[in-house]
């Protein structure tokens, strides 16, 4: 948190100097993350850009190495760490080079003890705050929100870790993919460990069970932000957008029956594998609300929590307007109610929640569960 603090502060302070990052991202080793970084570094310097090379690790590939060939290298720093002599990317002599790009591999690297910086991003931090574009790589189960849930997947740890936020502050990020198959294929050829190496890796990393599992985070990663900068862009243009994936939300309040409308939404949000939003929208009617009613709707929204849901409070005039905002501020396109128990003569003065709801966002699928059991089962309009 802290170093997430520090990072947005340099970025205020050198908002019109500071450089722009562009890191190539992959499911696992051996996508082609650093060769993509290469081509395009071959490319601007043929464009007469001034780019360098800052530090890149071939892993002793050869079509590899053969692309660091013809452009500037700046030279490592040497490290010496329990008598064994470690190579390190020199950040000063890259800034007090100062060309206009510079290209640094594994962006979640570990730097050697008695290095300036213990992380490589934080290094990469240093040389944008110094007016220089950086081009990066990284793998998706480095991401700290990913570690974890990788390390289980595969049974690897994952001990070189990558904040989440400097992916999030990243100008632009490029998901190298490739299938699984591919990949393993790939490696049964030799080009991305040597033969002796291959067999093992197949068998225990590289299976395509854990590769499926990574480009689901990485496809999933990228598509998550793609979405965001997206409602972004919309946002600042005072537009809306169509949503681009599927969002569920359900209606929380002190009724019984918001515990099976809870349910039901966390089924239909289970299914299609989407975030799940709570929503409690406080209307003027609301200020009135009992002692028992506040209490009844505390152990709705416990309920909830216990299931996974991230709840949300909005103050609006009416829940219509209410559900409507949130709807379009998260881009839900799906909406889960309770049914409202109406006579003959209500049905007929106003809307239903659901009726008024559909008027104002016609792509909205919407879910009604049953007020009592006694109605019957839950349907959908």
């Amino acid at each position: 948190m802290l170093a997430r603090v520090d990072a947005a502060e340099r970025r205020r302070d050198h908002d019109d100097g500071r450089g722009r990052l562009r890191v190539y991202m992959g499911m696992a080793p051996g996508v082609g993350k650093t060769f993509s970084m290469l081509q395009e570094g071959h490319r601007r310097a043929e464009r007469g850009t001034d780019l360098v090379v800052g530090f890149v690790e071939s892993h002793n590939r050869p079509r590899t190495e053969e692309l660091v060939e013809g452009l500037e290298v700046i030279h490592r720093r040497r490290i010496e760490y329990r008598g064994v002599v470690v190579e390190e990317m020199d950040t000063n002599a890259v800034i007090e080079r100062h060309p206009q790009v510079v290209l640094v591999d594994e962006l979640a690297h570990t730097n050697a003890p008695g290095s300036p910086r213990e992380k490589r991003w934080q290094d990469v931090e240093a040389i944008l705050d110094a007016g220089i574009d950086v081009i990066s790589t990284c793998n998706v189960q480095h991401l700290e929100s990913h570690a974890d849930a990788v390390a289980t997947i595969t049974g690897a740890p994952v001990n070189e870790r990558l904040p989440d936020f400097v992916l999030a502050e990243a100008d632009e990020v490029d998901l190298v993919d490739m299938s699984p198959g591919a990949l393993r294929q790939r490696i049964r050829h030799g080009n991305v460990y040597p033969p002796d190496r291959s067999r093992v890796a197949l068998d225990r990393f590289f299976t395509e069970a854990n590769l499926t599992a990574l480009r689901e985070f990485s496809l999933r990663f990228v598509a998550e932000r793609v979405d965001e900068q997206l409602e972004g862009i919309a946002g600042s243009q005072g537009r809306e957008i169509a949503p681009t994936h599927d969002r569920v939300l359900v209606v929380l309040d002190e009724r019984p029956a918001i515990a099976r409308a809870v349910r039901r939404a966390a089924a239909i949000a289970s299914a299609l594998r989407v975030p799940l939003l709570g929503v409690i929208v406080e209307t003027p009617a609301a200020a009135h609300r009992t002692f028992d009613h506040a209490r009844d709707l505390q152990e709705r929204v416990d309920d909830a929590v216990d299931l996974g849901v991230e709840v949300t409070t909005i103050t609006a005039p009416d829940l219509v307007s209410g559900l409507v905002e949130v709807a379009r501020k998260h881009g839900s396109t799906h909406v889960v109610l309770v049914q409202e128990e109406r006579g003959a003569i209500g049905r007929i003065r106003r809307a239903s929640t659901a009726e008024a709801l559909l008027a104002r966002l016609p792509n909205l699928e919407i879910h009604l569960v049953a007020a009592s059991t006694g109605q019957g089962k839950a349907g959908r309009s």
